[in-house]
């Protein structure tokens, strides 16, 4: 549900935050580890991701994608906040006494029993192959390679559907609105990733903004025309070159990059460009 703050300062006054619907404040202390930050620079020190730095201190949640327990039961205890993405998370107790933290679907409630397996019942937070869920069900923390765990669909509020079966390969329509194909032995978890709401949320200041580890963007309009190619001209100007470019030059719209002997564009049926 969402919630507007009480305007008792500027960056207050339209700041929108919404309720979690979280039942624990601390997360399960043996399934996280240090988070360090390297202030988005690699191991030669190089800033590799650009106004990133400072922010809160954080923990990693060890979040089990794979659910590779055929069989054995798993209750759900708590739904918990993670620092690291958008959606919420749930901690599970096994009947075999392993804890571990899987990503939380819509809807799922503390004291509900999921299991994963190859022939478990398609109902929410249970973890089955592509080629047993019926045709129409949301699913999310979907695998592109068996075994290799949940890859894409992952975020808040999102969900992909199963569109149609043929052979070995299922097909599936992404939150992007790509439709593709993938192995029917891949595994997916039924229902939506929770935290809908994120998508709605207004930050209201540039502090909070801070506090998630972001740091100031220029305008590269503003920048100095040996520090952007944007940048330089009397007054204020336009970008003055037919499209807009990186602060390397490349062009920043439409240009390809993915590599030709890695992608897998066979798979794709229908473009997420396409309208």
């Amino acid at each position: 549900m969402l919630k507007a703050k009480r305007p008792t300062s500027a960056g207050r006054r339209h700041q929108v935050d919404f309720d979690r619907g979280l039942t624990a404040t601390s997360p399960e202390k043996s399934l996280t580890i240090a988070k360090k930050q390297h202030s988005g620079r690699n191991a030669h020190g190089h800033v590799t991701t650009r106004h990133r730095g400072g922010g809160e201190k954080q923990r990693i949640r060890l979040i089990d994608y794979k659910r590779n327990k055929p069989g054995v039961e798993a209750r759900v205890v708590s739904i918990e906040y993670d620092p690291n993405r958008s959606g919420n998370i749930a901690l599970l107790y096994y009947r075999d006494g392993e804890k571990r933290y899987i990503l939380c679907p819509d809807t799922l409630a503390v004291d509900t029993l999921i299991v994963a397996g190859p022939d478990v019942e398609p109902k929410i937070g249970n973890c089955l192959p592509l080629k047993k869920i019926p045709i129409g069900t949301p699913i999310h923390n979907l695998e592109l390679k068996s075994g290799r765990g949940g890859q894409i669909v992952r975020s808040a509020g999102t969900s992909a559907m199963i569109q149609s079966k043929e052979g070995e390969f299922v097909t599936v329509k992404l939150p992007s609105g790509e439709v593709r194909l993938i192995k029917g032995e891949c595994f997916a978890t039924i229902g939506q990733v929770s935290n809908l709401e994120h998508k709605n949320r207004k930050i209201g200041k540039a502090g909070r903004k801070r506090h998630m580890g972001w740091r100031p963007s220029v305008r590269g309009i503003a920048q100095h025309p040996g520090s952007h190619p944007h940048g330089g001209g009397e007054g204020r100007s336009g970008i003055g070159m037919p499209g807009p470019k990186t602060p390397w030059g490349k062009p920043a719209m439409g240009y390809k990059t993915r590599n030709k002997k890695k992608n897998s564009n066979k798979y794709i049926i229908k473009d997420r460009r396409v309208k």
